[in-house]
């Protein structure tokens, strides 16, 4: 790597972060003057304080001038431009004057529409194994699904100060460096870089006690960003090139998982919110917040170890790396109530014994 290209990351990483460092201050006091706060309610919500939200609005003014000095244009750009722009304009709207999911959803998936058909970033076939799946006809609809995936991801593990900045963060490094290794310049080359800096700015005042929230506005945008950068990788789409992306954003991903499930098994509207996140289950032994984010921190930037692991021609190190971290994820899901209600299960096993006693 050049000295010249060393100067250029360091730049698209520090002008969005002092940027967004400096203009967050002005955003927290427009969001209160306009009501777009977060009110302590109890139940999931941990802060105690009045919150303002919005923070995403810096995130994604530091993306718009980091682009503005470091970007080209094109007409994938342009795609990404509206429909960053569209994701922004719904969460504000829902910071404001909280909107349905099927509000929401139609603003996300307008936005989606837009990069898939107007941006032409389509995942058009996935080879595995030898195997080449083409997806013609479905092409534009399981890029879609990718896309709404990622948003919803980021959005859903949204509930403690720090943690969707901070996952975002460990995959728009892990991308950045993946590209610099690949030997990469292009458009998510810079994306990547820009969006590092933006989200780092804005865990200035994030993370725990939190001054701002980022809001709908920020999780969704960050999650479209993160969509758009790794659909501008999928140049040849191999199993494992589309895999490398998600395995960094392996606990919001398993954490959406597992709420789909959770609810499912309950028969509970997937799209409610509730307590049982990953988060709230470390949060119920007794860990403080801070102390949370980094276990949490720590486990998604050792699956993005294992990318960049794998990247550098050592797949069996990183199949290992894998293996060993999604064993542990699923031991703790195993012992908490992140799927299965534990103290449910054990009152039917002493039941059922109890019922095996009688009868013997």
């Amino acid at each position: 790597m050049t000295q010249e290209m060393i100067v250029k990351i360091i730049g698209m990483i520090a002008v969005p972060f002092l940027f967004v460092v400096s203009i967050i201050p002005c955003i927290r006091k427009i969001a209160f003057q306009i009501n777009a706060v977060d009110k302590p309610r109890g139940g999931r919500h941990l802060h105690k304080d009045i919150t303002p939200k919005m923070g995403g609005l810096g995130i994604f003014l530091g993306f718009l001038l980091g682009y503005m000095l470091f970007g080209t244009h094109s007409s994938v750009m342009n795609a990404v431009l509206i429909g960053s722009f569209l994701v922004i304009l719904t969460g504000i709207i829902d910071d404001i004057t909280e909107l349905t999911s099927l509000q929401q959803f139609i603003g996300q998936l307008g936005a989606a529409l837009v990069l898939v058909f107007y941006g032409g970033l389509l995942i058009n076939e996935l080879t595995a194994f030898g195997i080449k799946i083409e997806f013609g006809f479905f092409a534009p609809f399981v890029t879609l699904f990718f896309i709404l995936g990622c948003i919803n991801c980021i959005n859903l593990i949204d509930g403690v100060d720090g943690l969707s900045g901070g996952i975002s963060s460990i995959y728009f490094f892990t991308t950045g460096i993946i590209a610099v290794i690949q030997q990469k310049s292009g458009l998510d080359f810079v994306l990547a870089f820009v969006m590092l800096g933006s989200t780092l700015g804005f865990l200035v005042y994030n993370f725990h006690p939190a001054m701002i929230f980022v809001g709908d506005c920020g999780s969704n945008f960050m999650g479209f960003m993160i969509s758009v950068i790794a659909l501008l990788g999928f140049k040849n789409v191999t199993l494992t090139s589309l895999f490398i992306p998600l395995l960094i954003l392996a606990i919001p991903i398993l954490d959406t998982l597992f709420a789909i499930l959770r609810r499912a098994l309950k028969h509970k509207p997937l799209f409610k919110a509730d307590a049982f996140h990953i988060h709230h289950q470390l949060l119920n032994r007794n860990l403080s917040v801070r102390t949370t984010v980094l276990i949490i921190y720590i486990i998604d930037a050792l699956f993005a170890f294992a990318s960049i692991v794998y990247v550098l021609n050592d797949a069996k190190l990183g199949y290992i790396i894998y293996g060993i971290l999604l064993f542990i994820v699923f031991v703790f899901v195993a012992k908490t109530n992140i799927v299965f209600d534990q103290e449910e299960i054990k009152k039917k096993i002493q039941e059922k014994t109890k019922n095996f006693k009688k009868k013997s």
